[in-house]
């Protein structure tokens, strides 16, 4: 089984972001680290994989730099890792990411392909069904447990209420939620062998992928500061502040 994952390289959210000046673009430093959320595709993925005596395949849009965070999903255990790094794909929307992804996914070929439900820096929460769309299969979404047996799909969607048991033939793209499975800690034997495994770069041109992306950033403005808050002395009556206070903001 070929089980595809697709992964993104943030910037470390423990470092503050800074934003280009001039056309208000995020600063992507050559060191970023692997998307908190895409550690649980990867453990995910790796797992199925297992299972099935297959390989893992990881599939990521965006600057390469010094692809510390793709060389952290190797030495969990991936096999091998297909990139795009072009600069004309700077400020490219949702719709934009996955033609590009589901390129790449189509090239190298899968079985299953599995997602976060969104990017830490992004927040879109659409591209897994952008891709499953352009690869023309089911999407099954927000997965708290993945389950293959044999030629078909089977996972338990959370709701609001619990869970929905969704079932789909393979191929199939999935998106996993955090928490779904504890991702595995690199070892030293899996850090000195991922230097060793295959990381192929492409370029737009290679992919043959009409961008054709328009998103335009207009305007930045600066969050407001957080006002004060108001202390409330209790002498008995402290309740009836509140409930007041509740009733202007029409909570109760």
């Amino acid at each position: 089984m070929n089980v595809v994952v697709c992964v993104k390289q943030i910037p470390d959210p423990a470092t503050p972001y800074q934003l280009e000046e001039g056309t208000g673009w995020l600063v992507r430093p050559a060191e970023q680290i692997l998307d908190d959320t895409d550690r649980y595709g990867v453990e995910m993925g790796l797992q199925v994989a297992q299972a099935g005596e297959g390989t893992v395949t990881l599939v990521s849009m965006g600057p390469v730099g010094n692809a510390q965070g793709i060389r952290q999903a190797l030495a969990m255990g991936a096999d091998r890792a297909f990139l795009v790094d072009d600069p004309s794909l700077r400020g490219a929307d949702a719709l934009t990411t996955a033609r590009v992804l589901a390129a790449v996914i189509t090239r190298v070929g899968f079985d299953l392909v599995i997602t976060g439900t969104e990017s830490t820096d992004g927040y879109s929460g659409v591209v897994p069904q952008m891709i499953a769309g352009l690869l023309g299969v089911p999407a099954l979404t927000y997965a708290t447990k993945v389950e293959i047996d044999g030629g078909s799909l089977r996972i338990n969607r959370q709701t609001a209420a619990g869970y929905d048991v969704v079932t789909s033939p393979l191929p199939a793209v999935v998106s996993v939620t955090a928490g779904v499975v504890e991702p595995r800690y690199p070892t030293f034997k899996g850090i000195m062998e991922a230097k060793k495994k295959p990381v192929e770069t492409y370029d737009i041109s290679s992919l043959g992928v009409d961008i054709g992306h328009d998103q335009v950033l207009t305007s930045i403005t600066p969050a407001p500061e957080r006002e004060a808050g108001r202390r409330i002395t209790d002498e008995g009556e402290a309740h009836l502040a509140i409930i007041a206070l509740l009733e202007q903001r029409k909570v109760i």
